[in-house]
């Protein structure tokens, strides 16, 4: 276990996930109350957010590819 504590590993865990220390104060609440389903809704919501701005990034990507196949396709036009 990494000589780590089970909530050592979990303040590891939603900190790597991208959980500011509002949100890891709040998960943490909800888990001292024993509320699993709040704690579920918190994680899914955290995974929805991520997962927006991973199509975000997406998207700018997808930009990117454009630019760059545009400019050399226009340095084959002019050959």
């Amino acid at each position: 276990m990494n000589g780590l504590t089970e909530e050592q590993l979990l303040l590891r865990n939603l900190t790597d996930a991208g959980c500011g220390a509002e949100d890891i104060e709040r998960y943490l609440k909800l888990r001292a109350k024993g509320k699993e389903q709040e704690m579920l809704r918190f994680l899914f919501a955290h995974r929805a957010k991520l997962l927006d701005q991973v199509h975000e990034s997406q998207e700018k990507l997808d930009c990117m590819d454009y630019l760059i196949y545009s400019m050399k396709r226009g340095k084959k036009d002019r050959r």
